[in-house]
């Protein structure tokens, strides 16, 4: 049984999961700095993670959500959308908001499954705030694919 649980204080942040969503470093020590970090436990075992940010009184953004590579395909980032979707739905915020890569099949696929529309592209935002190139299923990440959910 997967539990999904706001970080602990005592727990150290899942830096190698976060990084599997977001390859820059400093962007990802930025944003679970200043938003609320959750985790997906199985047996004592972080399995996945996310994190939430309000960008402003009535948004709160999902700025990342990653699964262990092992635990991919079992629906465990599903949860994890869903289980954002409550979070965010107790602080009364509006809406929530995601972005994810033009690359990102899979994950466009699960957050549309969730409820989200795509509201609008950011066009080369991976050139732009990344050094190295990004690849994912054989596409080259160039564009941000923002999507949002009324709540």
């Amino acid at each position: 049984m997967v539990k999904i649980e706001p970080l602990s204080r005592h727990i150290v942040v899942p830096m190698d999961l976060l990084l599997l969503a977001d390859p820059s470093q400093e962007r990802v020590f930025a944003y679970v700095q200043s938003g609320s970090c959750y985790v997906a436990i199985h047996e004592q075992d972080i399995i996945g993670v996310y994190v939430l940010s309000p960008t402003s009184k009535d948004i709160v953004e999902i700025m990342n959500i990653a699964v262990k590579e092992a635990w991919q395909g079992r629906g465990i980032g599903k949860q994890l959308v869903n289980h954002a979707i409550s979070e965010v739905k107790k602080t009364g915020a509006q809406s929530i908001e995601i972005g994810t890569g033009n690359s990102s099949i899979a994950q466009l696929a699960i957050y549309q499954k969730c409820g989200f529309r795509m509201t609008s592209i950011e066009r080369d935002f991976f050139l732009k705030h990344y050094d190295e190139p990004i690849y994912e299923n054989g596409i080259r990440c160039l564009d941000m694919i923002r999507l949002s959910l009324s709540l």
